[in-house]
């Protein structure tokens, strides 16, 4: 296996967590009112998720294995009822002293990794552009490598992840205007939730009339 697509994975793991979403909004909130430990834990855990769903997607691309679209449809419902949750008590947060929306980072991080419907997908598209320029990616005798690779990719973006995040002008800011910033993070919470919810349920709908 050439060093080229070895480099190309990892750099492609590398963003598939830098790019933001719900996670990064909730590593920003542990960051800046608990610290990066908090960050570390939470982001520790999410690293179970992006694993799991990155190995399943690279295991698909080499024909290993295919997830059926109810999975994704139940993953959905779960993912985006829990991010209303964390949306709800982010607005009901009464002051920027009080702006946890994350009271467990061990536990919602492992749920925010394992329950994103949008992972699975994600990581199958990036790795299907990346792969496609490397014939020699397509065999089963390269997942641990490429896996491996991702996975490297994933902590190096994660360490910035926690770095950015727990700046002291990152946290100073957060502190300061942490009530709006909050409750934009339950918006935006809220928001992903629903769209999750809708997503499922017209999957689901769009088998039963098959």
């Amino acid at each position: 296996m050439s060093p080229e697509i070895i480099l190309t994975t990892f750099l492609a793991g590398m963003l598939y967590v830098l790019i933001p979403g719900p996670a990064t909004l909730a590593a920003l909130s542990l960051s800046a009112t608990d610290g990066r430990a908090a960050c570390v834990r939470f982001l520790g855990c999410h690293l179970v998720g992006d694993l799991m769903w990155s190995a399943a997607a690279i295991l698909a691309i080499v024909g290993v294995s295919q997830l059926g679209p109810a999975l994704f449809d139940t993953l959905g419902l779960i993912c985006g009822l829990y991010l209303i949750y964390l949306g709800i008590n982010a607005l009901r947060s009464p002051s920027a002293g009080n702006t946890r929306s994350i009271k467990n980072p061990w536990r919602s991080g492992l749920l925010f990794g394992l329950t994103n419907p949008k992972a699975y997908p994600f990581a199958l598209t990036m790795f299907t552009a990346v792969f496609s320029r490397f014939d020699e990616a397509m065999s089963l005798s390269h997942v641990f490598p490429l896996v491996a690779a991702a996975f490297s990719g994933f902590l190096v973006a994660t360490g910035f992840v926690v770095l950015w995040t727990g700046l002291p002008i990152t946290r100073k800011l957060f502190l300061r205007y942490g009530r709006w910033i909050t409750r934009a993070t339950g918006l935006v919470f809220i928001a992903f939730g629903a769209k999750s919810i809708v997503d499922a349920v017209n999957g689901f709908r769009a088998r039963a009339t098959i």
